[in-house]
């Protein structure tokens, strides 16, 4: 089967065996794979749970296809330190995956997967947000964003984002009640008193976002330095998805219900899978960049 596999930080197109699934594990005929770009230089996908040095690794581990044996269609996450779905067959476990939402087609499925587990995980699982509290979203017309902003709206929350002025009107309409232009203004001029700031930035935005949360305010971010923050404040706030059935199931009824939508920003053959994460594409800058394993 075709396949792109990352070998001393370059990805190669190559021919590989098609994969057998051992017991517990279910065997995906991929028709597309979401990209998260930083994915390349992470830890898991240089070495194994156990320390030991990877090589050959599969990247893409959100994906949306049918499982080979029974040809039902679902989407889903793989572990991180799992191959991923750059594709065109890849193993995965039931834990992983739920039935693909019937209004979405592949592309748009497999745009979802991550980012929509990120914001759920984060807001609710980690920050607990609740309704009628101020949240600040960090990136909001990014991948992970517009689910936290969706997610936050839902809840009832008063959602604050931040993005580029040409993004403005756009996070609006996916529920935020404000949006600041980062470019214009520092963040901390019109943001204050924030029960929870979800950060997918990092850096000096995150530094800076400790000083608008109010007393008892909580900060979740996805976008640390490192996997291992040095500073105890960071290293608390700092998490990283995990695959999560249950959630995948909700996260469809929403999307079926028309409560939640995806956005995917650039969709790329898989011939080339490998710009993707070289940044060799033309992107709008809102939502995900997803390779088409197969022809839709």
């Amino acid at each position: 089967m075709k396949s792109w596999r990352l070998t001393d930080s370059v990805l190669i197109e190559t021919d590989i065996s098609q994969p057998k699934p051992r017991e517990g594990e279910v065997l995906v005929r991929v028709h597309a794979a979401g990209v998260t770009p930083t994915e390349v230089i992470w830890y898991p996908t240089s070495h194994t749970k156990n320390g030991q040095p990877r090589t050959g690794t599969i990247l893409s581990h959100e994906f949306s296809g049918e499982i080979a044996e029974t040809g039902e269609e679902i989407y889903g996450m793989n572990d991180w330190f799992a191959d991923g779905a750059l594709a065109e067959y890849c193993i995965t476990q039931l834990a992983w995956i739920a039935p693909k939402p019937r209004n979405l087609s592949h592309a748009e499925a497999a745009s979802v997967p991550i980012g929509a587990l990120t914001a759920w995980q984060g807001l609710f699982d980690r920050a607990k947000l609740q309704p009628g509290e101020r949240v600040l979203i960090h990136g909001g017309a990014g991948a992970v964003g517009i689910f936290a902003i969706q997610l936050a709206r839902s809840r009832g929350a008063h959602v604050i984002t931040t993005v580029s002025a040409r993004s403005v009107e756009f996070v609006i309409g996916l529920g935020a009640n404000e949006a600041i232009d980062y470019k214009t203004a520092p963040f901390e001029d019109k943001a204050r008193e924030i029960d929870v700031v979800f950060d997918a930035v990092g850096g000096d935005t995150l530094r800076r976002s400790w000083s608008v949360l109010k007393q008892n305010g909580r900060l979740v971010t996805v976008a640390a330095s490192s996997e291992t923050p040095p500073d105890e404040r960071t290293k608390q706030a700092f998490f990283i998805v995990e695959p999560n059935r249950q959630q995948l199931f909700e996260i469809g009824e929403r999307i079926e219900s028309g409560d939640l939508r995806p956005v995917v920003d650039t969709v790329l053959p898989f011939s080339r899978a490998s710009d993707a994460y070289t940044g060799n594409v033309k992107k709008q800058g809102r939502g995900k960049l997803v390779v088409a394993v197969r022809p839709a």
